[in-house]
C-alpha cells in the first residue's frame, strides 16, 4: 500500500538499433544539413515516418549532436586579402 507508483510513459518513437544507426550517421564528416534531410532518411532507409518537431527533439536533445552546415561567407571576399590577414593577424 506505501509502494509509489510510477506511470509507464510514452514509448520512444525511435530506439534501439535504430537510435544507433541515426547516432552513427550524424557523427559522419558529410552528415545532413537539415532536419527535413534527416526526415526523409529516416523514411527511406528505417521506414519511420516522424513528425519535424520530433526529430529535432530526438537529435537536439537526445542524441545532443547539431547539423553540419558551414558558416556562411561572403561572396565579396578576396582570396589575395584573406591569405594576407592570416599571415599578419593570426
Amino acid at each position: 500500500m506505501l509502494e509509489v507508483k510510477h506511470a509507464p510513459g510514452k514509448v520512444p518513437s525511435i530506439s534501439g538499433s535504430d537510435l544507433e544507426r541515426l547516432k552513427k550517421r550524424l557523427h559522419e564528416p558529410s552528415g545532413f544539413k537539415s532536419y527535413g534531410q534527416i526526415q526523409q532518411w529516416l523514411k527511406s532507409e528505417l521506414g519511420l515516418s516522424l513528425a519535424y518537431k520530433t526529430v529535432y527533439e530526438i537529435v537536439r536533445k537526445r542524441l545532443g549532436a547539431k547539423l553540419k552546415v558551414p558558416r556562411p561567407q561572403s561572396t565579396k571576399q578576396h582570396p589575395e586579402s584573406l591569405s594576407h590577414f592570416k599571415k599578419n593577424f593570426l
